[in-house]
């Protein structure tokens, strides 16, 4: 049979391994309550973070409808200025088209009376 100080000495190392685990579950306690301390700070961060997103997608939308609204507003009072530069453009096309045929009109002209001036002026020579 065991004697009495041998199995003191081993409710002695029991109890030390109870008091280690005891140490170690505190350990690991703490341990995972800073870990989901930490994890709900960043979700936290996060949930800041998509907030202010949503909050500049909005604001985004927003100035874009302004936006928009700006320019219909532009196009409208420029619209009756680029139909007039559009009619001035054209004119314009007219004007030339107009011209350079006229030119063209007075170069045969001036040969036709060209050549009936030379050849009036061979006649009167009596030349040929």
């Amino acid at each position: 049979m065991a004697s009495l100080e041998d199995v003191m000495l081993a409710l002695g190392r029991v109890q030390e391994g109870v008091e280690n685990l005891r140490s170690d579950f505190r350990d690991e306690k703490k341990s995972a309550q800073s870990s989901r301390a930490a994890i709900h700070a960043r979700l936290d961060a996060h949930a800041k973070e998509i907030s202010g997103l949503r909050e500049d997608i909005g604001i985004s939308g927003q100035i874009d409808a302004q936006i928009r609204e700006e320019l219909k507003s532009h196009k409208a009072a420029t619209e009756p200025s680029i139909e007039e530069w559009r009619r001035m453009k054209a004119l314009g096309t007219g004007v030339a088209t107009l011209i350079a045929f006229a030119g063209l009109t007075t170069g045969a002209l001036m040969i036709w009376v060209g050549d009936a001036v030379v050849a009036a002026i061979r006649h009167w020579l009596k030349i040929n």
